[in-house]
């Protein structure tokens, strides 16, 4: 090999194991510069693992509920509107003699005679009278049918399930059992499937 570098053919031939240890040396160099330590390595993979097994949070919609806000006792509550047939303003109710009190009466809505339930009298709450702002939200899980009287219906919103924390023993003299939880904001998740199958409204109603 000459002194610049450069292969030289001896006499006889090149010298191919010369050639072969310089190959040798060239290959493991690119291979320290390219190659990361074996520290890196470990954790580029234990990232590309994790990253991996992450669920797509936008691909599961069960992480969001969609509920009706409503306002009762001048506090803010809500109810999942999967178990809401619909909305209905308060006209028109005839008063059932014989009925528990928390049983509003009953209303005609296009033609079905649908009970209807006050929730302030069923869960003790201060009643602050009727007004031109009640409505009824009308329940239905596909068996039992009735409606909630509540003082205004404010808004539809979409929550997260994460933003609603466990429910207190009580809550406005509400039972835990009728609550699916609180927000940070104070608004009260009532759990329509518990309601709608309570003993004792299915019975008065």
């Amino acid at each position: 090999m000459s002194d610049t570098g450069k292969l030289t053919p001896r006499p006889g031939g090149f010298d191919w194991a010369d050639i072969r240890r310089r190959l040798a040396r060239t290959t493991a160099a690119m291979e320290r510069v390219t190659a990361p330590p074996a520290a890196r390595k470990a954790e580029i993979l234990k990232a590309r693992a994790q990253l991996l097994a992450r669920e797509p949070q936008e691909d599961r919609p069960e992480q969001y509920i969609e509920v009706i806000e409503f306002m009762l006792a001048y506090e803010r509550y809500a109810i999942d509107s999967s178990f809401v047939r619909e909305v209905h303003p308060l006209k028109d109710i005839t008063a059932l003699p014989g009925t528990p009190a928390f049983v509003a009466g009953i209303v005609n809505v296009r033609g079905r005679i649908v009970s209807v339930v006050n929730l302030k009298r069923f869960f003790d709450l201060p009643d602050k009278g009727l007004t031109d702002f009640n409505k009824v939200i009308i329940l239905d899980d596909g068996r039992m049918e009735f409606g909630l009287l509540v003082d205004a219906v404010i808004a539809v919103q979409r929550l997260a399930l994460d933003a609603i924390q466990p429910a207190p023993p009580t809550l406005n003299g509400i039972h835990s059992d009728y609550l699916r939880g609180v927000t940070a904001q104070r608004m009260a998740i009532l759990d329509a499937a518990k309601i709608l199958a309570d003993p004792t409204i299915v019975c008065a109603t």
